[in-house]
């Protein structure tokens, strides 16, 4: 990171110079003395570079490392192409920070222009933004998007991500929004409650495809179901599964939004992830966060600029329409590479061998240990089978370093991603008929 300073010893002594003080002290001659630090921070003394690598590698030892993941619920262990890191790691890149001055950040600015253009061919919408924290922030954002004046009441399905609609009510209560849970019938959304249950002053339904549960939801049908009562439909999608199933803009979606960690983001404890917002041209004006565009110079050479930006940094605090100040330009970046690296016929591949992958698993499962499937409706890469004892069967699994799916109401939410082999599906079956 040696040249990410950009200045040398002799620039900044003529600064000072010009400023009129003689030393970096003298920037701080108006602060009370008492206020000043006048000894040495209370530190432990520094450590060689070997030492650091053996302290570092003790505490690393501590964590767990699970070669097999049949874990997900929202964030997933997905095939990285070498290049993505290789690629994303440059030092040039990796310190680029929020692209205020377009002059000398077209390189960034690019990077998130070609992010938000494959956003929108994975969603088919006409325009996306960036600067989300994360799927369940983008989300609540959307909240904020569809409210008006007589539209004030916010719907979310049951079978979306319980984080995403604790993240939609904590936002709801902030800004004194309603927010109502529609109930899940058989795994889906029941559609009967959601036509019961919207009103005059619905603002908006979230809908989660595929859902926490892994279930396929009837969204084109739960779309017109929510036109009809004049609010507006919002999907929450996964961008692997975007590369096969309909697109939110195909199911009559106003708003998509989604968590763009699978595209090239290690599951990393949490974080950082990325949210991703597309919508059809006529809401770009809704659009919270930042929006890169596509321009020409003077000299009619191609280029790129911050445009129609609804956060409060850009604009008068009370015309904003949202707070989002996260640069999440690194976490765009490394997607957008994951994108380029993989296109099209290899995105679509590893969709298709996460949902082969599950369904043979699941269908395993089924006949070698009786264990069905709770639900029966189609699903991507996510679904939930009976168990009789789920702490049994993980602690099973654990012991051969397996990380097992994720304990839920009715049995085990199992997730399979295109790393896993039919070799170690087998090994897992076996694992638990021996057990059980």
């Amino acid at each position: 990171m040696g040249t990410y300073v950009p200045t040398t010893a002799k620039e900044r002594e003529e600064m000072l110079r010009v400023i009129g003080v003689d030393s970096i002290d003298g920037l701080y001659r108006s602060v009370p003395a008492d206020m000043l630090l006048g000894d040495n921070l209370n530190l432990p003394d520094g450590m060689s570079e070997l030492e650091v690598r053996e302290a570092i590698a003790d505490i690393a030892e501590k964590n767990k490392i699970y070669k097999t993941c049949l874990r997900g619920a929202g964030s997933y262990r997905h095939f990285i192409p070498a290049v993505v890191k290789s690629v994303a790691s440059r030092e040039e890149l990796l310190t680029a920070y929020t692209p205020y001055q377009a002059e000398i950040s077209q390189g960034i600015l690019q990077s998130i222009f070609e992010f938000q253009t494959m956003i929108c061919e994975l969603t088919g919408m006409d325009v996306s933004n960036a600067s989300h924290y994360d799927g369940a922030t983008a989300a609540a954002e959307t909240v904020t998007m569809c409210r008006d004046r007589k539209r004030r009441k916010a719907y979310v399905a049951a079978t979306a991500h319980p984080h995403v609609i604790e993240t939609m009510q904590t936002y709801c209560w902030a800004s004194n929004t309603e927010i109502a849970v529609v109930p899940a019938k058989d795994g889906r959304v029941d559609k009967e409650a959601l036509k019961a249950a919207l009103g005059d002053d619905a603002a908006c339904f979230y809908l989660q495809q595929p859902n926490f549960c892994g279930q396929m939801e009837d969204a084109a049908e739960i779309g017109e179901i929510v036109h009809a009562a004049g609010a507006k439909f919002v999907m929450g999608v996964n961008p692997i599964a975007c590369a096969i199933m309909k697109t939110p803009r195909e199911c009559g979606a106003d708003i998509a939004v989604g968590e763009g960690q699978p595209l090239g983001m290690d599951i990393a404890f949490g974080g950082p992830y990325l949210g991703f917002m597309a919508v059809p041209k006529k809401m770009t004006r809704s659009l919270p966060g930042r929006i890169v565009g596509q321009t020409v110079d003077t000299e009619g050479k191609r280029g790129f600029v911050l445009t129609l930006s609804g956060r409060e940094q850009h604009i008068r605090r009370e015309k904003a329409s949202s707070n989002i100040c996260s640069n999440q330009a690194l976490c765009a970046f490394t997607a957008g590479v994951y994108l380029s690296a993989m296109g099209e016929t290899g995105l679509k591949q590893a969709a298709t061998l996460c949902i082969s992958k599950a369904h043979y698993l699941a269908a395993q499962l089924e006949k070698e240990l009786g264990w069905k499937l709770v639900y029966g409706g189609e699903f991507f890469h996510e679904f939930v089978t009976e168990c009789p004892d789920a702490d049994k069967a993980l602690k099973a699994l654990d012991a051969h370093g397996i990380l097992g799916g994720l304990p839920v109401e009715g049995g085990i939410l199992w997730c399979v991603t295109e790393l896993l082999t039919k070799k170690k599906l087998d090994e897992v079956v076996a694992i638990l008929k021996e057990v059980f």
